[in-house]
């Protein structure tokens, strides 16, 4: 039937989410108004972040020394500097809906950008709507206004630079976001196999260079004061973290939770899973991962052209590996996964029916508070079926490499 074979083009051929992502960006800039104007804002961290950055504005600058109600400032300085324009757009901080229109917008940019990537990959439209439909990710921005949301933002934008291969702007973009919240720390084994792949050792490197010298001179006001405090806080590795407040590990005992040994566990498990995932991502060279290494080091790697699949695959793979692996979720880091497991979902291979149910049972997971057994449970499996799914779903050689021209962009 004519029909039903229109309504199938829609849903599966790409060319027609020419016209469906504009759509879906207006419904959305809708739903954020209804929620903005129907759901009471939650205070979490938002006093907290305005006093922290009050005591900046008033000249602190020893970090240890830098404190809220609600504890101590433990994000890197790109962070602070992102609050105080807040700050003072905001009437310091006590209007509430001005700060809500403004992460609304956020909201609205960085969907933008998601869509944006979605469509360089080619992407089928019936994933589309996944992307505007999350409950919990709308309350992240408008309702909360975590930092992980600029964070987020700046992680899909360094993505879509990615995809056109501006490896500078890339770069740059993502230790940006290094710097609001240390998560994107999670991309650094996508992004050095990718570099390496696409423009070999001596750029990766410079690159490289380039991402710790914009995070040390966005510290340079907090280094002169007290360097060893702002590193110990900005970038603290050995924070414990409270067992209520866990969105993964609620299934397993309190005890376990909180031992040195569980956290051990996890480090060697997250090693582990980025070592087999690198016999995906070094195939495009066309050699195993030590011929791939001893290639590198010697000079002799040539470069290839990835294909954009290729790319966002390894990058939101390499993010999902860090957050199934982590010791700690809180219920703000979806704002990383959300809209990536869709994305990821597709490329385990999963039917479109499986791929909604999967997305379902992950989203209603996230928004289960005080999180339980159950939910816990669903969360770990949920990365962990986008994970290994991802690593056992076969492509084409063809998907992964363009051709073998040096295409240097930037």
């Amino acid at each position: 039937m004519p029909w039903a074979r229109f309504i199938y083009g829609v849903l599966t051929q790409p060319r027609h989410t020419r016209w469906i992502a504009p759509l879906l960006v207006l419904a959305d800039a809708l739903l954020c108004a209804l929620v903005i104007w129907k759901i009471s804002y939650t205070e979490i961290d938002w006093s907290t972040y305005m006093q922290q950055i009050s005591l900046y504005i008033n000249g602190e600058r020893d970090y240890p020394s830098i404190k809220g109600s609600t504890g101590p400032l433990v994000y890197p300085a790109a962070h602070v500097y992102v609050y105080t324009l807040l700050h003072n757009f905001t009437d310091e901080g006590r209007d509430i809906l001005g700060g809500q229109i403004l992460f609304a917008g956020l909201y609205l940019s960085t969907l933008v950008v998601v869509f944006g990537c979605y469509r360089k990959v080619g992407a089928p439209p019936y994933l589309f709507p996944l992307l505007v439909l999350s409950k919990r990710l709308h309350s992240i921005f408008m309702l909360r206004m975590f930092n992980d949301g600029v964070a987020a933002f700046a992680m899909w934008l360094a993505i879509y630079l990615f995809l056109k291969r501006q490896w500078t702007l890339g770069v740059l973009m993502w230790t940006l976001g290094v710097g609001v919240k240390m998560t994107l720390v999670l991309l650094v084994p996508a992004i050095a196999v990718i570099t390496l792949l696409s423009v070999g050792l001596s750029r990766s490197l410079s690159l490289a260079a380039i991402a710790v010298q914009v995070q040390i001179y966005l510290a340079i006001p907090f280094l002169r004061t007290n360097a060893i405090g702002y590193f110990s806080r900005a970038f603290e590795l050995s924070r414990q973290f409270m067992f209520k407040w866990t969105v993964n590990w609620r299934f397993v005992r309190e005890e376990t939770f909180l031992s040195k040994e569980f956290s051990v566990a996890l480090l060697l498990l997250h090693i582990s899973i980025l070592a087999l995932f690198s016999i995906n991502w070094v195939s495009p060279s066309g050699f195993n991962v030590f011929r791939f290494l001893q290639n590198t080091i010697l000079g002799r790697l040539q470069p290839v052209t990835l294909s954009k699949s290729f790319i966002m695959t390894a990058m939101l793979s390499s993010l999902a590996i860090g957050m199934l692996c982590a010791r700690s979720l809180h219920y703000q880091f979806f704002a990383y996964l959300a809209w990536a497991s869709p994305f990821l979902l597709w490329r385990t291979g999963l039917p479109p029916v499986l791929i909604y149910i999967a997305w379902a049972l992950q989203e209603w997971a996230w928004n289960v508070y005080p999180s339980t057994n159950a939910s816990s449970t669903v969360v770990v499996l949920s990365l962990a079926t986008q994970v290994f799914g991802v690593f056992l779903n076969d492509h084409d050689e063809a998907d992964e490499v363009v051709d073998s021209k040096d295409t240097r962009n930037s």
